[in-house]
């Protein structure tokens, strides 16, 4: 039996959820929240996995597969010239987002309290 998935925290909402390479584009790959999320963090924040792994309230190898297969639907979706959808997953949004969270939301407001 598997172990039940922790919750994800994400700071908010992606401003845009999706993208696609020309109005044409048929086929979509659908990246969950926790994947953009896990993005944002390492390739946007600059964030170490094991900050990412803190920030978001999973293991450092989670947020390693994670990232992973976000890594795959982004390379789909530039070599295959395919729509990328942000949307679904397990998460939680952060709780205190109007209280100073922005882009590094996470290195501000920590979760120890939750």
């Amino acid at each position: 039996m598997p172990r039940p998935q922790k919750c994800r925290f994400v700071c908010k909402m992606p401003d845009n959820d999706s993208f696609a390479p020309n109005r044409d584009c048929v086929e979509k790959v659908v990246m969950t929240v926790d994947e953009y999320e896990v993005i944002r963090l390492i390739d946007y924040e600059n964030c170490t996995q094991e900050e990412c792994a803190e920030q978001i309230n999973v293991a450092r190898t989670t947020v390693q597969s994670i990232y992973d297969n976000a890594r795959k639907k982004i390379a789909d979706v530039i070599v295959n010239g395919k729509k990328l959808v942000i949307e679904g997953g397990e998460y939680k949004l952060c709780d205190r987002f109007s209280e100073n969270c922005g882009k590094g939301c996470r290195k501000f407001c920590r979760r120890k309290d939750l």
